[in-house]
């Protein structure tokens, strides 16, 4: 627990710690915008969505289909839907259109900063590392050069560093990339989705307008 608390305290690594808790604040508010965005504002029940819609298409209530997508909010495939009902009166190739020119502005958005978040815990590590060396740079140059009253001192701040550094980017890095992971899986979800309902879609207003 005493060694938990010192890879907390950033006094005990330098700049080094410093610097990895700027990542931290960094991947924290990734984390907090994308699960907000990802799980509370783009996800949705799309086959509930979808089997609701299917069934004011095939009863000619196209309007009523269009306000299922809108009381869905801001879901992804709610908003690729919606775009394909306002032209489900048109031909198969504006209908097509329409889905395919939602799908590109929605599809950026459902994706958006998860690189950046596995950027930055990757960083959180490296600059663990770098402290690690430096640390123990510092620590071999005291037994170099160092006076013997102050040799244990510089010694003992040498190896702090190199420990504190790199159990705080760890610290860091492994939570956000447990994050990483599980949101990429419910990026995947989305997509599936998208790809799955956006298709049947397509076709059914297709086959309505013939």
């Amino acid at each position: 627990m005493e060694g938990l608390k010192s890879a907390f305290d950033l006094n005990n690594g330098g700049i080094w710690m410093w610097l990895i808790a700027f990542m931290s604040v960094i991947c924290l508010a990734l984390i907090v915008e994308r699960t907000v965005f990802l799980v509370f504002k783009y996800n949705a029940n799309a086959k509930n969505l979808m089997d609701a819609v299917q069934r004011y298409v095939l009863g000619d209530k196209i309007e009523d289909a269009i306000k299922v997508c809108n009381a869905a909010g801001n879901a992804a495939v709610a908003q690729i839907v919606r775009a394909g009902l306002t032209r489900a009166n048109k031909n198969e190739l504006e209908i097509q259109n329409a889905i395919e020119e939602a799908t590109l502005e929605v599809v950026p958005m459902i994706q958006k900063n998860l690189g950046i978040m596995a950027a930055f815990a990757n960083i959180a590590t490296l600059l663990g590392l770098l402290g690690t060396i430096i640390g123990l740079i510092d620590a071999f140059a005291a037994l170099e050069s160092a006076t013997p009253d102050k040799r244990q001192e510089m010694l003992s701040r040498g190896i702090a560093i190199a420990m504190n550094t790199t159990a705080f980017g760890l610290i860091v890095a492994i939570p956000t990339l447990i994050f990483h992971t599980i949101l990429s899986a419910v990026v995947k979800h989305i997509m599936d989705d998208i790809n799955l309902y956006s298709t049947k879609l397509a076709n059914m207003l297709a086959s309505r307008v013939k």
